[in-house]
């Protein structure tokens, strides 16, 4: 029998931003799955007589196209990490501050929330823009969303200023780290553990790679003014075949934030002047962005947000913006120290102040 179609039910996107943003966590979109919620948005944004709709995947663009003499682009993320007992959604009052809880309220579907209410409201903004939401971020960079956008519809990613709606606490972040993740393996010879001197153990020879990362001091680096905190470490080990046997192979999985005045190569580069002794896999590579803070639409955004930016120090998509040219820096509202936390959980103050910030500058004066 053929199947049933699934009834797609839009947002409401009249409600308020804090709103908004719980409807959103409460459609599952873990990395992977984030389709009923591209076609909740569609769906929303269908009746936009302002806006042009454009879906590529699970990844969704609607743009004005007023012939304005500047263009911003506007992009989040719509997928989360896994879930683990964190949704529905929920409010929570903490210290008298009033929290939205669940997964994916930080990272980042409260800055997905902000969007899409002004891009269904905006109307008549100042300058045109293009709003972006796209799948499968969390994962491997080659599968993200907005890659596969930019390969496919690069006419899409012209602009000349760009903000992207990752969680820092409602104040702009500029730039971010790059992110490097290498295997690095050691082999040796199989025999019984009962004559361990015939054999040679892999495990044991990884131990001066362990030591290496626990004795690392990482680089705090000044970029265009902003100070970048790297890091350097090991996020996973595998190796042994048997209780009662010598392993012949052993890895250690490391994961190297590297400050945005060091290349992707260099930072492989210094993997190898550390590890160089050792067989070196390259499983991801992300550049990281320089702040793009002298931007005149960047300085514009910054007086009218008010406060001092700050660095990124995690990976996040303004990399993909600043190496087309584009100057991009991250706001949107959370606290990135609750990003992927069991607890995640967000200020909705947070949510109204960055909604309000957005909306007073992208409206005409």
């Amino acid at each position: 029998m053929p199947e049933t179609p699934t009834t797609i039910i839009p947002l409401d996107l009249a409600a308020t931003s804090v709103d908004i943003t719980r409807q959103l966590v409460d459609i599952h979109s873990v990395s992977g799955d984030e389709g009923p919620l591209a076609d909740a948005i569609v769906a929303s944004l269908a009746d936009a007589q302002h806006l042009e709709i454009i879906r590529d995947g699970d990844t969704v663009v609607a743009r004005t196209n007023f012939g304005r003499a500047q263009r911003v682009v506007i992009a989040g993320h719509i997928d989360v990490v896994p879930e683990n007992d964190n949704v529905p959604s929920r409010y929570e009052t903490i210290d008298g501050d009033e929290y939205l809880w669940g997964r994916g309220t930080v990272d980042m579907k409260a800055g997905v929330a902000v969007q899409l209410k002004l891009a269904a409201e905006l109307t008549d903004p100042r300058v045109d823009i293009t709003w972006m939401w796209y799948d499968h971020e969390e994962v491997s960079a080659a599968l993200n969303g907005l890659g596969r956008l930019a390969a496919n519809r690069p006419d899409l990613f012209v602009g000349d200023f760009s903000i992207l709606g990752e969680p820092s606490n409602s104040q702009i972040e500029g730039g971010c780290n790059g992110n490097l993740r290498i295997e690095v393996r050691a082999f040796g010879k199989r025999s019984h553990s009962a004559r361990g001197w015939v054999g040679s153990n892999a495990i044991h020879k990884l131990a001066p790679v362990l030591d290496t990362l626990a004795a690392y001091e990482a680089r705090e680096v000044e970029v265009d003014g902003l100070v970048y905190r790297e890091g350097l470490n090991a996020v996973g080990i595998s190796g042994g075949v048997a209780g009662n046997v010598i392993p012949d192979e052993a890895m250690v999985h490391i994961n190297y934030r590297f400050a945005p005045n060091r290349s992707g190569e260099e930072a492989i580069a210094h993997m190898h002047d550390l590890f160089g002794d050792y067989e070196i896999t390259v499983v991801d590579l992300a550049e990281g962005a320089r702040p793009g803070l002298d931007a005149p639409l960047a300085q514009e955004f910054l007086a009218a947000v008010g406060g001092e930016a700050k660095p990124k120090y995690g990976w996040t998509d303004v990399a993909r913006f600043s190496a087309l040219g584009i100057p991009s820096v991250n706001f949107g509202p959370g606290d990135p120290m609750k990003a992927h936390a069991d607890d995640e959980r967000v200020l909705t103050s947070q949510i109204t102040s960055c909604e309000q910030a957005l909306r007073v500058w992208l409206s005409k004066s």
